[in-house]
């Protein structure tokens, strides 16, 4: 089997035309996924960019391999010790290995491992082509090797899988001029209005409405389709026709995929898969263009699978993980799913579009920006805070998901045996998790690394130690910017001890 994986960094369902958005942002990706099978809740376990991508190629949570955040001991794998032999549980385990194993060559087009120092995320890959801006690459620098790639090896009878990172959705966004605004004329999505930005412009937090660039304003002319803030509707129609032209010209990218295997006589044989590693914040809790949270924004992902021989025009609205797609690519393929891997295969789903895989409940994490995790079961999102990253969230918050999709109203208060549900699957899951670890530790350490990113002074990207955090400056930012209420609940909260 030929197969390719299209992986859109910071990529949202709810901004591609097939999952419902009224913008025609993906044409091409909507024929896929009429070709294929679409699915509706497939979530990272581990949020955002490292530890999403290290989950899904080595088939396990962050709970278990240690990556959980983008910086300090959590940002590294655990050590295995004593017990590791002369390959590493990536490289024997993972997903890339096992493709390996059943004769595929593996090649990668993505700077990735070297954007996060995560050299495991290319263990057991035959060709790495790193693109070389660090993530800062648009898809001039990728597609003329990805073409380049495809025309050596499209009509080679050997199996392969092709991993392509394309990354003009993540801020900052920057699609050309050139190419345009093909939604200029479209209106803003239904539920954004002028109220909410006024509501949300009073709120603290790294890449809240007055601080698009994390904390401080976005304005570089480098970006001339970034505004500096979203205070008006025109500038909030800047900042989402960014993010949406940036799908758009991914989707021509993919397009041009398919138009050179179509040329090669192959496209029907080919598998493709089309996926992300996190979803975007695009207003949900007040945050823009931005992956911050354990939330349904920054979490789910779209999933879709075109497989040859497989269901075509198939909608799957199981709950899923998205390290739930590597025994799944094992049992399509007549591989074996290690018993290292925390995913489970939704196969059938994929071949027959029968309800396959599918899991009661799912627990999502987040460790970089803040550290929460959360539960995902029937139509509720529930979140718990454990380090608000500087946005004042709430240890509890509670969100319907079907009357409220873009999590504007906490109602956690008003539903106390729903969060005591939720905390009981939460408590559940962790206690299974530190189980199955201390069993594959073998007498070794047994840590949380969720413990440990807020021992080593906090989340990355919202450290508190006064050595190294921005907090101090954002505090005078929020003094100047008219929100001094939440400079003085942030530092009742973070006193600024000096750790040890």
């Amino acid at each position: 089997m030929r197969l390719i994986y299209i992986d859109i960094d910071a990529l949202t369902p709810s901004h591609l035309s097939c999952y419902g958005y009224p913008r025609r942002t993906s044409p091409t990706i909507d024929q896929i996924a009429a070709d294929g099978v679409r699915f509706e809740n497939v979530y990272c376990s581990d949020a955002p960019c490292l530890p999403s991508r290290t989950a899904f190629y080595s088939g396990r949570y962050g709970i278990h391999t240690g990556v959980v955040g983008h910086g300090g001991s959590a940002a590294q794998p655990r050590v295995q010790g004593r017990l590791r032999g002369f390959r590493d549980d990536f490289d024997d385990f993972g997903l890339a290995r096992q493709l390996q194993k059943l004769g595929h060559h593996t090649a990668m087009i993505s700077p990735f491992g070297q954007r996060h120092a995560a050299h495991w995320f290319y263990a057991g890959f035959n060709e790495i082509h790193n693109t070389g801006k660090g993530g800062m690459e648009s898809a001039e620098d990728v597609q003329p090797i990805v073409e380049d790639w495809l025309a050596r090896h499209a009509r080679s009878r050997k199996d392969w899988y092709l991993h392509i990172n394309y990354w003009d959705a993540h801020t900052p966004y920057r699609a050309p001029l050139s190419y345009g605004n093909p939604f200029q004329n479209d209106p803003l999505p239904g539920w954004m209005n002028q109220e909410l930005l006024d509501r949300h412009a009073r709120r603290a937090g790294p890449h809240s409405p007055l601080d698009l660039g994390m904390y401080w304003g976005a304005a570089d002319p480098k970006y001339p389709r970034v505004p500096d803030a979203i205070t008006s509707l025109p500038a909030l129609r800047q900042w989402i026709d960014g993010y949406d032209v940036g799908i758009r010209y991914v989707d021509d990218q993919v397009a041009r995929v398919v138009a050179t295997l179509q040329s090669a006589g192959i496209y029907d044989d080919v598998a493709i898969v089309i996926s992300a590693d996190h979803g975007e914040n695009q207003g949900e809790l007040g945050i823009y263009g931005e992956h911050a949270t354990a939330d349904a924004a920054t979490c789910n992902i779209p999933l879709i699978v075109r497989w040859p021989g497989g269901a075509a025009g198939h909608v799957d609205r199981g709950l899923h993980y998205q390290l739930d797609l590597a025994p799944t690519l094992m049992e399509l393929l007549g591989g074996e799913r290690p018993a290292i891997w925390d995913g489970q295969s939704f196969a059938r789903a994929v071949t027959r579009g029968e309800p396959s895989g599918a899991r009661d409940a799912l627990v999502i994490s987040q460790c970089a920006h803040v550290c929460q995790r959360s539960v995902r079961m029937d139509h509720w999102l529930y979140i718990r805070t454990y380090h608000c990253g500087f946005h004042l969230f709430p240890e509890e918050m509670l969100f319907d998901l079907v009357a409220d999709p873009h999590e504007q109203n906490d109602i956690a208060s008003l539903n106390p045996e729903i969060c005591r549900a939720a905390a009981g699957r939460l408590g559940d899951w962790h206690a299974a998790q530190m189980r199955r670890l201390a069993d594959a530790r073998a007498g070794g350490p047994v840590t949380d690394p969720l413990w440990t990113v807020i021992a080593e002074g906090g989340p990355f990207h919202a450290l508190h130690d006064p050595a190294r955090s921005p907090l101090p400056d954002y505090l005078k930012r929020l003094e100047a910017t008219g929100r001094a209420d939440a400079a003085a609940r942030l530092r009742k909260k973070y006193p600024m001890q000096r750790s040890s």
